[in-house]
């Protein structure tokens, strides 16, 4: 099909004529010829998708803006399998207050029908709706569990809650109540008013208990504004000075990712919301991420901020912004913090996309958090999964070994673990000596690509104990094998702690990032640990061998077999002779002069 030099949006459609991806393209015969050209420079969702497309069909549209527009409309419309489609949970909620004697406050995604209960919402944020009940119980200290009162008073004893003063206990009858439902109602004009109203309210009834001298309720209601002014100081944490604005962050791991949208309106935090994505591919374009998913959700939201703050660029960022603008009526800015304010928020986004992909992969958040960190420093385009460390060891250039360590995912893999002894040299140079060991690595990564496990597979990252010395020994192993792998070494200060990490060609600073500070050090700490004690054993190993090698008729080759079969010397020392004539290579002349070499000596003890 001829395609114009125009802008215009393209239809992908398999063999049953379904829609199964719309593009937009400023030029439709460049954008869509790229998708039939090679296919290696594709990410691995892209390569799937054009092995299903069987035809496809385009409109022209007058710019590039009205394709953007076009193309927005029509996923919207056809929901195309290889497009970012997000799933909407946004609903209304509510906030329910029981009837009855001893009422209880708890949330609700909708009202239920013939239900006496007062309600309180519909509130658009289900999250700002749930953190307002348990903020509200934890204040007014009143229940959250399943008990029923008054059947359940005295039938069972006060739960933790009570003990951190998060609850009144009114299941041990320690509350009357006439005083849960003052509780109740304070909980409610909480709710209602909002913490600065609740606490002026509060404040002149406490007031007016301390003129008619009832200082014990006095001393309730200032215990209230306290708690709810303790609750307030922990919400500034998250305020800002931007009165309204999102902040959307993306965390990548195993082909999957995670976006999440932190939103603020007058100043605070009142929304939290998380996406998660299966299957986009390991090698997914992160910028055309980021522009389809803002497509997606602004699609879905009616409120459009002025400032959207992104963790990073997005493709065609400049449409996106005249798009966004012309939704919401007014103008609207996407920005990329480095520091200050923003980038707080924005790390507090991508701490909760971290979590939440973590969690849907039975890890910890901050692994998630540490990569990323780790990923940015480094200037990487995606998170290393899968980190390969290497270290030398020697003691002054004998028993010469390295060791290698594997993190996946911000974990040790203890199983992929590997011990090298060097063999091209005698003597002492770490840079020969990792040079070495890395051009063996890759030589068995030849053998056993196919295979895609063990030295089969490719890291994503190298980390080298040392300095750019090490790192200029490795490089041109890389380059004589054509591995693009990030290379960097690991720095250490004079106390041997961890630094920086360097390339060739200057250091970077990684104390200002915690996380990945902490997982470098970790990393630097294992690999220097393992390597270490392979030397240790190797060491010992040797010196037992020199003791053995004292026997006559036992060289260098049976003492190494007799320590491979009995472990120990005081084993060998406490075999028979038909134990010995077991091992390689042994004759009966050589076993019976080991065996009397250590019975002779115990006789002469």
């Amino acid at each position: 099909m001829h395609l114009p030099l125009l802008p215009g949006v393209y239809i992908m459609k398999n063999k049953d004529g379904n829609i199964i991806y719309i593009g937009k393209a400023k030029a439709l015969k460049n954008r869509v010829s790229q998708y039939f050209g090679s296919d290696k420079n594709h990410p691995e969702k892209v390569r799937r998708m054009v092995a299903n497309v069987d035809h496809f069909d385009y409109i022209i549209c007058r710019s590039e803006f009205e394709a953007l527009v076009l193309e927005c409309s029509l996923i919207k419309q056809h929901k195309p399998k290889y497009n970012i489609l997000l799933k909407d949970d946004k609903g209304y909620s509510y906030i329910r207050i029981s009837k009855g004697p001893w009422r209880r406050i708890s949330f609700e995604m909708q009202q239920k029908e013939n239900d006496d209960a007062e309600y309180l919402g519909p509130y658009m944020s289900a999250w700002y709706a749930k953190n307002a009940v348990k903020e509200a119980l934890r204040i007014f200290r009143l229940p959250d569990c399943g008990r029923v009162f008054p059947r359940d008073i005295g039938k069972d004893r006060p739960c933790l809650n009570y003990h951190i003063k998060q609850c009144s206990a009114p299941c041990s009858g320690r509350i009357s109540e006439k005083e849960y439902n003052e509780s109740v109602e304070s909980a409610i004009m909480f709710l209602k008013a909002g913490d600065a109203d609740s606490v002026r309210i509060m404040t002149e009834k406490m007031n007016e208990a301390a003129e008619n001298l009832d200082f014990e309720l006095a001393a309730k209601f200032r215990d209230r504004i306290n708690a709810v002014r303790k609750i307030t100081e922990k919400q500034n944490v998250v305020e800002t000075n931007i009165k309204e604005q999102d902040a959307v962050a993306v965390i990548t791991e195993s082909g999957d990712a995670c976006f999440a949208v932190i939103r603020f309106m007058d100043g605070r935090l009142y929304d939290k919301e998380d996406f998660l994505l299966k299957n986009i591919g390991s090698d997914a374009d992160i910028r055309s991420m980021r522009s389809e998913f803002i497509q997606q959700y602004y699609m879905m939201r009616d409120r459009i901020p002025p400032v959207v703050t992104l963790d990073g660029e997005a493709e065609d960022e400049e449409l996106l912004c005249k798009w966004l603008s012309e939704k919401r009526g007014k103008s609207v800015r996407i920005v990329h913090p480095q520091k200050g304010e923003k980038m707080r928020i924005i790390e507090m986004s991508r701490e909760n996309a971290a979590e939440r992909l973590a969690q849907s992969h039975g890890h910890l958040g901050h692994e998630l958090t540490a990569l990323d960190e780790l990923a940015k420093l480094l200037g990487l385009t995606k998170a290393p999964e899968f980190i390969e460390s290497y270290d030398i060891s020697h003691h002054a250039g004998s028993d010469n070994v390295a060791g290698m360590v594997v993190f996946r995912n911000g974990r040790p893999l203890k199983s992929s673990y590997r011990k090298f002894e060097i063999k091209g040299f005698s003597g002492q140079d770490d840079y020969a000596s990792m040079n070495e060991v890395l051009r063996r690595r890759f030589r068995e990564y030849l053998k056993n690509k196919d295979s895609g496990e063990g030295f089969g597979q490719l890291p994503d990252l190298i980390l080298l104990d040392g300095g750019k010395g090490q790192v200029s020994a490795v490089r041109p192993v890389l380059e004589e094998f054509g591995l693009d792998i990030p290379l960097f070494g690991m720095v250490k200060d004079d106390r041997h702690r961890t630094r920086a990490v360097t390339d060739e060609g200057h250091e970077i600073a990684i104390n200002s990032r915690r996380k990945a500070f902490t997982l470098v050090s970790d990393i630097q700490e294992e690999v220097h640990r393992f390597a270490i004690s392979y030397h240790r054993t190797k060491h010992k190993s040797r010196s037992f061998s020199t003791s053995l090698t004292d026997i006559e008729g036992i060289g260098e080759t049976r003492a190494k077999a007799l320590l491979s079969t009995f472990k120990t010397i005081t084993r060998i020392k406490n075999a028979e002779i038909e134990e010995l004539l077991q091992v390689k290579g042994m004759t009966l002349p050589a076993a019976e002069a080991v065996y009397h070499y250590y019975h002779d000596e115990k006789n002469n003890e």
